[in-house]
Formats: structure tokens, sequence, C-alpha cells
């Protein structure tokens, strides 16, 4: 992580761009700033530095064949750019998660399906960083900043997706060991993962509130008992390694579990708040890219002896492109920055995901719109786009789950006299 620790400690990360020539006057009263200092520049150019030599290259190989970007992964590691929100205590460097998510939207502009693939393993991670204790995070967040590997967030199952509360999955607690059975399904990572974190139902009572009745567990690899599936073949991001997992009398020490028992849907949903903000920007980035290869096409293609960019059906559809990625990126980024703030973000991480996962699927509609007959054609990069696209309005909390989420939260601040 030698360069990335350079660009953290090195007098750039004094936020200047905000404040040079401002009185303190002016400062105590100014508080919004849309641009970014310059620690963040440096390691957003980092980023698409890395995106464009090691990722965009290699993106049409990957979608082709379904080869884990274990190269990839390497390379990022070595320079620093994975595990960026792994405290520095437990050897990370400890960025901030506006930070990560300009790390993720660089990454989508190269390959979404590949930055899934890369930054997956922090949905893994987070569960330890908010609630493992001191001996868990040393073991398993440092295992990952020493080693170019990668772990997965074990929770959906065949009949409990959206429905966190439906897992079935269950551990039996015997003396010092809990006994895991059940299945996950459509686990990202799951094949090349050195650990899972998995989420069980350990109150069988019916009767007992979701909020008690799951507890969250560290679930290493090695572990007799655990058998992955064949690798999902999906319609896009196929460079994401997409499995299912089964787990028959898997024995997992009372030291992995993690906050304690009955804890695991507080730690599942506190999850998503950190988490959802990272995926909204890696939709983000898909849009900005299906922009970009939009803008550059209409004004190549000439039609009527003039460009198709200065038709105004054709200049609209980027007008539209743009205002989405715009607004999208804006939401995403608050997100983020009220999590960094430790604000609760529920509310805008929902709102981001939703609305950028959208935005990432219309521009990338409106791009192989654009190309017309070569948009169709996997010659041409935005058919590859729009396949990449569709699984964000369902991953990480469907869309309509986000809307659900959003909802309840203006209901209820009606109710108690909030807005």
């Amino acid at each position: 992580m030698t360069l990335l620790r350079h660009l953290l400690n090195s007098n750039v990360r004094v936020m200047k761009t905000c404040t040079r020539g401002l009185s303190s006057e002016v400062l105590r009263t100014n508080g919004l700033c849309f641009e970014l200092n310059e620690s963040q520049r440096a390691l957003k150019e980092l980023a698409r530095k890395f995106a464009r030599e090691e990722i965009l290259k290699k993106a049409s190989h990957h979608d082709q064949t379904g080869e884990y970007p274990w190269d990839i992964l390497k390379k990022a590691h070595s320079i620093g750019l994975l595990n960026g929100y792994i405290p520095e205590k437990y050897g990370g460097p400890g960025l901030n998660m506006l930070d990560i998510c300009l790390i993720c939207e660089e990454f989508a502009y190269g390959c979404a399906g590949i930055q899934a693939a890369l930054y997956v393993s922090l949905v893994g991670q987070v569960p330890l960083i908010l609630f493992g204790n001191e001996e868990q995070k040393k073991k398993y967040l440092g295992r990952l900043v020493e080693q170019p590997i990668t772990t997965a967030y074990c929770v959906t199952e065949p009949g409990a997706g959206s429905d966190v509360a439906g897992i079935k999955t269950s551990a039996v607690k015997y003396g010092d060991e809990w006994v895991l059975n059940g299945s996950k399904m459509w686990i990202t990572n799951a094949g090349v993962a050195d650990w899972y974190f998995v989420l069980a139902r350990t109150n069988p009572d019916p009767k007992t509130p979701t909020a008690k009745a799951f507890t969250g567990f560290i679930v290493e690899k090695e572990y007799p008992g655990i058998t992955v599936g064949k690798k999902e073949i999906n319609m896009g991001q196929r460079a994401s390694d997409t499995r299912g997992i089964t787990f028959e009398d898997v024995r997992i020490p009372k030291d992995n579990v993690v906050s304690g028992e009955g804890d695991g849907f507080k730690i599942a949903m506190s999850t998503f708040d950190v988490t959802r903000p990272m995926v909204g920007a890696g939709a983000v980035g898909l849009a900005q890219r299906a922009l970009d290869e939009a803008t550059k096409y209409a004004l190549q293609r000439e039609t009527f002896g003039k460009p198709i960019a200065s038709h105004q059906g054709v200049a609209f559809v980027l007008a539209d492109m743009s205002i989405g990625v715009e607004t999208a990126r804006l939401m995403v980024q608050k997100s983020a920055w009220e999590l960094d703030k430790g604000k609760q973000n529920t509310l805008a991480a929902s709102i981001g995901k939703a609305y950028a996962a959208d935005v990432a699927n219309k521009c990338a509609t409106d791009a192989v719109q654009i190309f017309g007959g070569n948009g169709y054609n996997t010659e041409y990069p935005v058919e590859k786009l729009m396949r990449d696209a569709k699984i964000i309005q369902i991953y990480e909390g469907t869309t309509q789950i986000q809307k659900i989420i959003i909802s309840r939260l203006l209901v209820n601040a009606a109710k108690e006299n909030r807005l």
C-alpha cells in the first residue's frame, strides 16, 4: 500500500479547495462545498488511471470468458486500491466512504463486473468493521490486508432474497461450537472467497422478533461441510463469481460469532447503509461510461450530411443522460458524506442506490439506441453496459425494496412531525 499511503500521509490531506481566500466568518456560515480536496483528487486520478489501464482494456475478455480477474485484483491490492475501508489500526488505509465511492465509480467505468468482483468483498468486511471484536478484526481484516484475497457476504437464499427475515439457514449451539445447516444462493465471490460472513437463524421459535432471531458468523472456506455450487452464467457482470453455497453440519467456533447471539439482523441492516453508497457509485460509473461512449459515437456518426449529435432528437437524449449522471452522482456522494459525518444515512443511501441504478439502466439503454444497429452488436461496448446495468436494480436490495424503505421513513417522519 506504499503509493496510497504516500497520498494519504502527504500534505495534500489538508482541504484547501473550499477554504482558500475565505474569512473565518464566511467559513462558519458557508457549509456546502462541491469540490474534492487535493487528496481526493489524487485518489480519484490514481483509480482512473488504474481503471483505464488495467480494467477497461481487459473487460471484454472477462465478459466473454467469465474468468475471475485475479491478476487485476492482485495489482489493485499491491497499490492499495482494495480494502480501503479497513481502519489503519488493522493495516488498512482507513479511507472514508466518499473515498471508496470515488474508487468504485472509476472502476465501474472500466467494467462494472470487475468492480463488483473487486469491491463486493467490502460487503463481507463491514460486519466486522462495525461489530467485530478486536481479535476478529485483527485476524480476518488483517488477512485481507496482508494477502490479495477476498471475502463474501452470505445472506440471500432460494426463498429469501429481499425478505431477509425469511432466512431458513440455521445454526444450533453445541458447547463451544455452532453447527450450521442451510443453503445460500446468488452469493458474489462464493467460489473465490477466503471466508464468508453468514447470516443464520439461531432462534427456531417463529414468534421470536426478527431483530433477535438471527446471528452473524465468520465461516472459513476450509471448514468441512461446505459445498460451493457451479458458477452462474449471468446476463451481465460476468467477471463476478456468483454461486450457491450449501452448509451441511458445518462446525463454527463460538469465537466466530459477530457481536453476539441474536444480533445478526441488526448487523445485516447496518451493513446495507454502509455499502449502498458504494453500489450507487458503481452505477454512476457505468452511466458515465454510457454517456461518454454515446457522445463520442454521436460526433462520429453522420446522417443527412452532419453528425447525429447535431440532430435535436439525439442531442436531447444526451442531455437527459447527462442530467441523470450528474444528479445520481450528487445523491450517492451525499449518502456517503452523511455516513462519514456519523449521520443516519438510511434515507439517502436508499434514494442514491435506487436512483443511480435506474439512471445506469436508462443511460445504457439510451446509449444502445444512439448507436443504432451497432449498439446491438458485441463489437461495440454499449451492449455490455446494458447487460451489466440490469443487476444493479436487483442486488444489494431491489429498487422496490429501496422504495419501501424510503416510503416507511417518510411516513414515520410525518407521524412524528419531523417533516
